[in-house]
C-alpha cells in the first residue's frame, strides 16, 4: 500500500514537473517572440529616423532640384511646372464666376459670387455629379458632352440675380488633375489619363478647346479663363483671404506643392515677363528623391508592387494613400516572425491596403486606458480579436513612427521651398512673413501628423524664424481656387462692380 502511494507521489510530483516545464517553455517562447517583435520595431524606427541634421540636408536638396527643374524641362525629377498664373487674387474681385472641378471618378460644378473688396465671397453653391464607368474608357466628345450637360443644368436652374448682363460671358476655373503641358493661362493638353480613365483620342489634345466645343454644342455662353491644377488652386484662394500667402501644399491621397517664383529666376521661361513679375510654380514634388530620405525596406517593397515603381517616391512616405500600407507591411513581418497576433498569420493582413491611413490615424489617436479603438480596428479591419494590451501598444508605437517620418520629411520639403525662396533667415528689417496655405485629408484630419510637421518646420527654422511662419487651412482649392482665378483673370477685370 504504502508502495503504491509513494509511486503515486512521484508520478504526480513528475507530472507537476512536466507542465511547469511546458508553462516555463511556452513563456520562454512567449518572452523570444515578443523580443523579436521589439527588435524589428527597434530596426524600423532607427531607419525612420530623421535628426534636424538630415532634415536640413532633405531640404537643401530640394532646394537643389528645384533650381534644376527651373533651369530646364527634365533638368530634374520635380517637373516645376510654370503654370502661367502670374495674377493671383487680390481680394477685389467681384462678380459671378464658376468652377469646374475634374479630379477623378467624381466631378463638380460651382457657382461663386465675390463681393468686392471687403466683401469676399459672398455666395456659392455647388453640385455634385459621377462619371459613368463607360465614359471613362469611351469617346472624347461623349465625355466633355456629359461634364457640359452637367453644367448646364446647373445654370439652368439658378436664379436670376447671378445671371450675366447682356454681352457679358460667364467665365469659368477648370481644375483639371490629370497630367498636362500647360501652354497659357487657359489651355493645356492633355499628356495622359490616370485615375481609371483611358481616351486615346484626347491625349496630345488641348482640354480646354474639348470642354469649350462641348459647352458650345450645349449652347452654353461659358469662357474658360484659368486652367488650374488642385494645388495652385489652394494658393489662389490662400492668397485671396491673406496676402502674405506664398507657399500652398496638399497633403491628402496624395501630396504636392506650389509656390510664388519671381518671373527672372525660370531660365527655362522664355515668354515675355509678366507685368507682375512672379509666376506660380506648380513644383509636383511627389516625385522628389534624395539619398537623405529615410527609406526602409518596407518602402522599397510597397514601391516594387506599386503601379509606378521608382516614380513618385517623397509621395509613398508622406501621403495619404501610403501610410495606413506601410504600418500593414511592418505588422505582417511581426505577425510572422514574432507571432503578435498568435501562431497563425492573420489572413486579412497579407491583403495590400486593407488598412488605410485613416483607420491608422484613428488608433494614433485612441486615448482610452486599454485603447479600445486600436482593438475595435484591428478586429474589424484585419479580423483580429483579443488582442492584449500590450500588442495595442506596439501598433501605436508604429502609427507614430510611420507618421512623424512623413510629417517630418513633409516640413523639410517646405523647408526647401522656403530657402529657394530666401526667406530661411531674418533680414535686417526683421523677420518676413511666411505664410503657407495648406489643405488635403490628410493634413485636415491626421492632428498628430499636422501638429508634428508644424512643429518640425518651426523647430527647423529657428527662434529667430520660428513666429514668422504660419499655417493656414485653405479649404477647397479645387473649387474656391479655381473660381477666384477665373476671377483673377477675368476679360472683364476694369469691370470691378461684375455688372
Amino acid at each position: 500500500m504504502k508502495k503504491a502511494t509513494v509511486g503515486a507521489v512521484v508520478v504526480g510530483a513528475a507530472t507537476v514537473v512536466a507542465v511547469a516545464a511546458l508553462v516555463a517553455r511556452h513563456r520562454m517562447k512567449k518572452s523570444s517572440k515578443w523580443t523579436r517583435a521589439r527588435a524589428i520595431l527597434k530596426e524600423f524606427e532607427e531607419k525612420c529616423a530623421t535628426p534636424d541634421a538630415k532634415l536640413k540636408q532633405v531640404a537643401d536638396a530640394m532646394t537643389v532640384e528645384m533650381h534644376a527643374g527651373l533651369a530646364s524641362e527634365g533638368g530634374s525629377k520635380l517637373k516645376m511646372l510654370i503654370s502661367y498664373v502670374d495674377n493671383l487674387p487680390t481680394g477685389d474681385e467681384a462678380g459671378v464666376f464658376y468652377a469646374l472641378d475634374l479630379g477623378g471618378t467624381n466631378f463638380r460644378v460651382m457657382r461663386v459670387q465675390l463681393g468686392g473688396q471687403d466683401g469676399g465671397i459672398i455666395h456659392q453653391e455647388f453640385a455634385e455629379a459621377s462619371i459613368p464607368p463607360n465614359l471613362m474608357v469611351g469617346t472624347s466628345e461623349a465625355l466633355f458632352d456629359y461634364i457640359a450637360a452637367e453644367l448646364a443644368r446647373f445654370i439652368g436652374e439658378e436664379e436670376e440675380k447671378f445671371h450675366p448682363p447682356p454681352g457679358r460671358q460667364r467665365e469659368l476655373g477648370f481644375t483639371f488633375s490629370f497630367p498636362i503641358m500647360q501652354t497659357s493661362i487657359n489651355s493645356g493638353t492633355l499628356i495622359r489619363w490616370t485615375k481609371g480613365f483611358s481616351i486615346d483620342e484626347t491625349v496630345g489634345k488641348d482640354v480646354v478647346s474639348e470642354l469649350t466645343k462641348a459647352m458650345q454644342r450645349q449652347g452654353i455662353d461659358m469662357r474658360v479663363t484659368a486652367l488650374v491644377n488642385d494645388t495652385v488652386g489652394t494658393l489662389a484662394g490662400g492668397r485671396y483671404s491673406d496676402k502674405d500667402v506664398s507657399i500652398a501644399v496638399i497633403l491628402g491621397t496624395g501630396t504636392n506643392a506650389a509656390y510664388v517664383e519671381r518671373a527672372q529666376a525660370i531660365p527655362k521661361w522664355h515668354g515675355p515677363l509678366p507685368k507682375s513679375g512672379e509666376m506660380v510654380i506648380n513644383m509636383e514634388w511627389g516625385n522628389f528623391r534624395s539619398s537623405h530620405l529615410s527609406l526602409t525596406e518596407y518602402d522599397h517593397a510597397m514601391d516594387t508592387d506599386s503601379l509606378n515603381p521608382g516614380e513618385q517616391l517623397f509621395e509613398k512616405i508622406c501621403s495619404g494613400m501610403y501610410l495606413g500600407e506601410i504600418l500593414r507591411r511592418v505588422l505582417l513581418r511581426m505577425a510572422e516572425e514574432a507571432g503578435i497576433f498568435g501562431d497563425e498569420v492573420p489572413p486579412k493582413l497579407k491583403d495590400s491596403f486593407v488598412l488605410r491611413t485613416p483607420e491608422m490615424s484613428a488608433m494614433h489617436h485612441d486615448t482610452s486606458s486599454d485603447l479600445r479603438v486600436v482593438g475595435d480596428k484591428l478586429k474589424d479591419i484585419l479580423e483580429i480579436s483579443n488582442t492584449s494590451l500590450k500588442t495595442r501598444r506596439l501598433v501605436v508605437e508604429l502609427c507614430n513612427i510611420v507618421a512623424t517620418r512623413g510629417a517630418r520629411l513633409a516640413a523639410a520639403g517646405i523647408l526647401g521651398i522656403v530657402k529657394k525662396m530666401g526667406k530661411d533667415t531674418p533680414r535686417e528689417s526683421g523677420a518676413e512673413k511666411i505664410v503657407v496655405a495648406m489643405d488635403g485629408g490628410l493634413y485636415e484630419h491626421y492632428t498628430e501628423y499636422s501638429k508634428c510637421l508644424e512643429n518640425t518646420l518651426v523647430e527647423l527654422l529657428g527662434v529667430e524664424m520660428s513666429t514668422s511662419i504660419v499655417f493656414k487651412h485653405a479649404n477647397d482649392g479645387s473649387g474656391n481656387g479655381a473660381a477666384l482665378l477665373a476671377a483673377a483673370n477675368s476679360h472683364y477685370v476694369e469691370d470691378k462692380s461684375g455688372k
